[in-house]
């Protein structure tokens, strides 16, 4: 009698297996301003006041083709005025296939801006230390709770139901 191949992970017999395959990542927007350079005074006790934001999306390129993106932006200011201004856009092209479509939405903003998240950081450091300032270290992010922040925010501006 022959012996019948169970199914690893608990997946369902016959499924398609996710393949994900990264086609290429990419600098898509690149922007460093030194808006007051010479003209702002540092006093070195002072500590720069640092505003981040980060932002993620995802979009259909084609048939199983996709790109997620990280949209970073950093502002250093001190009492003086801004010292500098970082606006990156770092995507990935990805060709998706056999990812349920309710696990697709989640997996180009949770999963895939964290696999590309060390080589921002590593864009942002080199970018701020070439810019005449200390490396911006990012700490890591948490890319789960920022689709779970807005999923909620898109609940809440959801129109009421009569």
């Amino acid at each position: 009698m022959a012996e019948q191949s169970k199914p690893q992970n608990g997946a369902a017999a016959g499924a398609p297996q996710p393949q994900v395959r990264v086609l290429g990542q990419f600098i898509k927007d690149l922007s460093f301003e030194n808006p007051s350079i010479g003209r702002v005074q540092i006093d070195p006790n002072e500590q720069p006041n640092i505003r981040i934001e980060v932002n993620v999306n995802a979009q259909n390129m084609g048939p199983n083709v996709y790109e997620s993106v990280i949209d970073f932006k950093a502002q250093c200011t001190v009492k003086a005025g801004t010292l500098y201004e970082l606006e990156l856009e770092y995507g990935s092209a990805l060709q998706i296939e056999g990812v349920p479509e309710p696990s697709l939405e989640p997996f180009l903003l949770i999963n895939c801006p964290a696999l590309m998240f060390p080589f921002v950081r590593r864009l942002v450091a080199d970018i701020t230390r070439e810019g005449g300032f200390p490396p911006l270290l990012l700490d890591p992010i948490d890319f789960a709770g920022l689709y779970m922040q807005r999923k909620q925010q898109a609940a809440g501006q959801a129109p009421a139901l009569a």
